[in-house]
């Protein structure tokens, strides 16, 4: 069994004052700070329920480790760490260690798309064949009795709205038309491990039939990827350095890459398999989407807008918060509040099935809260990656939560769930 080491910022007063002098991590700078949890209107001794409950989920081996920053009314009233950046090496997690955030990339990607149109450079209603020409006519793939498919012409042009919405029609290479994706080696959302710019391969899409007919359906899948080149084309910048200049920068996100620099290598977290059948595992080493190894060792050529950056829970934190103030954070704004307020409501209704929600231009929103057991708020909203990390912001609660482990299968866990409780029963104001 191994034993428990957690990093964690305390928080009471006095405390908070000397490690705002001495030892504030960058990533919790400035106006968005450590304080008091009382100050927020938080319980520090119902914040300490969160510690008994991760502490268990290492101690019982379901977690390698987890970390969890959470801020209210502008303040960090929570940055803790638990268990192991590597099991096996007795290495401690900490609160700065770097985590391979997958689909969380999406909505950073997302927000930098209405930074453009913010910028007059492109509108969320154009036509995708605008800035990539091989989506000018696209195709659609359609089930037929005998178990194949036929490929048919689509309904109509595909425009970047349809993208941010993921009701494109464009999945993960995994719907009827599989065998025509999986003959161009456009298979799964990982692409760390591509040695070619996202742009070669995105245009390559543009050939294969999609899953669904433009505007039907809510398809998860390549969507973002795809926006990722629209972002390069409107700007004229790699995706890359445009959201350092426009999103990473601003806001003091020092430690989001698309791939690990060297000096950050031993910051990594190791990639954990849980599974009903063998319980926790380490992921192969080298390996691919669950190993270890491409976001040091890849070409570094790939910059996947759909699941491709690294991050902290701290630097995502600092994303969410400037969201929640309406797209602005120690004097850096990034969008309109105007534009936050229309990213963040339903723009699905009935392609969205069933959970109380809908989703907006890059999140899942909640509209109903009854709806999972779980307390939250209208209007709250939310997604997560394939690592098994999460995030929510609640502007009715002044809330932000971001929430990283670095699991691949999750099977059989519940964290998420009773992180999502714990955090509302200590609100106590």
């Amino acid at each position: 069994m191994f034993s428990i080491r957690r990093f964690s910022i305390q928080l009471p007063l006095l405390a908070a004052l000397l490690f705002c002098a001495i030892a504030v991590p960058q990533a919790f700078a400035q106006s968005f700070a450590p304080a008091n949890p009382e100050e927020a209107g938080v319980s520090s001794e119902r914040l300490a329920r969160i510690d008994a409950v991760l502490e268990k989920y290492v101690e019982e081996e379901r977690l390698p480790g987890a970390a969890l920053v959470i801020g209210r009314r502008g303040h960090v009233v929570y940055a803790r760490a638990f268990g192991y950046r590597d099991r096996e090496a007795e290495e401690p997690l900490e609160i700065t260690d770097l985590f391979r955030i997958a689909s969380q990339t999406k909505a950073v990607i997302s927000v930098g798309v209405m930074i453009l149109q913010e910028q007059g450079r492109l509108l969320i209603d154009q036509d995708l064949g605008d800035f990539i020409p091989e989506f000018d006519s696209t195709t659609v793939a359609v089930k037929t009795e005998d178990g194949g498919f036929e490929v048919v012409p689509a309904n109509r042009n595909i425009t970047v709205r349809d993208l941010l919405t993921h009701t494109a029609g464009i999945g993960y290479g995994w719907g009827p038309g599989a065998k025509r994706w999986e003959e161009a080696g456009i298979v799964g959302w990982y692409f760390a491990d591509r040695d070619e710019p996202i742009a070669d391969t995105v245009e390559r899409m543009g050939e294969l039939p999609m899953d669904a007919q433009p505007g039907e359906d809510f398809v998860y899948g390549y969507a973002t990827d795809i926006l990722g080149v629209v972002i390069e084309r409107a700007s004229g910048m790699p995706l890359d350095e445009f959201l350092r200049v426009e999103i990473l920068e601003p806001l003091g996100m020092v430690d989001t890459h698309f791939y690990v620099p060297p000096n950050k290598a031993d910051r990594l977290t190791v990639v954990y398999s849980v599974t009903n059948e063998n319980g926790m595992e380490r992921a192969p080493d080298p390996g691919h989407m669950v190993g270890q190894g491409m976001y040091l060792e890849g070409p570094r050529k790939s910059f996947s807008g759909g699941a491709g950056l690294v991050s902290t829970p701290g630097d995502y934190a600092r994303f969410l918060e400037a969201l929640r103030r309406g797209g602005t954070l120690d004097g850096a704004r990034i969008l309109s509040p105007k534009t936050v307020q229309l990213m963040t409501v339903d723009h699905v209704h009935d392609a969205w099935q069933g959970d109380g929600g809908g989703f907006g231009l890059g999140f899942g929103v909640t509209e109903e809260i009854g709806w999972s057991g779980l307390p939250g708020s209208p209007g709250a909203y939310t997604w997560g990656g394939a690592y098994h990390s999460t995030f929510w912001v609640d502007p009715a609660e002044e809330l932000v939560v971001s929430y990283m482990t670095q699991v691949i299968p999750a099977q059989g866990l519940d964290d998420h769930q009773r992180i999502r409780a714990l955090v509302y029963q200590a609100l106590v104001d």
